[in-house]
């Protein structure tokens, strides 16, 4: 039976993609919160980063999703094949 390798991600990639991250959430509120504009302005634009940032977080989470089911469907039809392979004998004759 052969065993699929799965890519891990290093610590230092997470924490940059963490940092990363947090510093465009930030960077991005701090500019909207001293925005010279009225108060509803500055919460209009809020409310469009809050959506932004969790339709991100949503889409990342569906992508992962289809991405596991589909590797789901390939180790099973893998193991399906390899029974096939394994019960076929090519010097059996039948009579």
């Amino acid at each position: 039976m052969t065993s699929s390798v799965r890519p891990r991600t290093t610590s230092a990639y997470y924490v940059q993609a963490v940092l990363s991250f947090a510093l465009a959430a930030g960077g991005l509120s701090v500019g909207v919160a001293y925005l010279p504009v009225s108060a509803w302005m500055r919460a209009f634009l809020a409310l469009g980063l809050l959506y932004t940032v969790t339709s991100a977080f949503t889409l990342a989470k569906v992508i992962r999703d289809r991405q596991e089911t589909g590797d789901l469907v390939s180790r099973v039809d893998q193991a399906r094949l390899e029974k096939l392979l394994a019960e076929h004998d090519p010097f059996r004759t039948d009579g």
